[in-house]
């Protein structure tokens, strides 16, 4: 899921991570390897937000799914994996009344 410049604040609010910039070099290859989305860095590894898929959210909320981990300890390189979605939920309707 690509996500606007507004929600990709609400999820960095929600989430420890860091949004990849869509001008990075790297995006590309996770393009072809894993979609058009938006790709964050957290603790864990490489992870997108998937619109929760239930009539009462509204395409409101989004689960965190990791599609990499780190390889080591210092998180100087990603292994790829199965997407794995967590446990963890984000609401990306954005606030208008700022």
């Amino acid at each position: 899921m690509k996500l606007n410049a507004a929600q990709i604040e609400r999820t960095l609010n929600q989430l420890d991570a860091q949004a990849i910039p869509a001008e990075h070099p790297a995006i590309s290859k996770l393009e072809r390897l894993f979609g058009d989305h938006t790709y964050f860095l957290d603790n864990s590894g490489l992870c997108i937000v998937e619109p929760v898929e239930s009539e009462q959210t509204d395409g409101r909320l989004g689960v965190i799914v990791n599609l990499a981990s780190w390889a080591d300890e210092s998180a100087g390189s990603l292994q790829p994996h199965e997407p794995e979605p967590t446990e963890l939920v984000v609401d990306l309707e954005t606030d208008l009344r700022h």
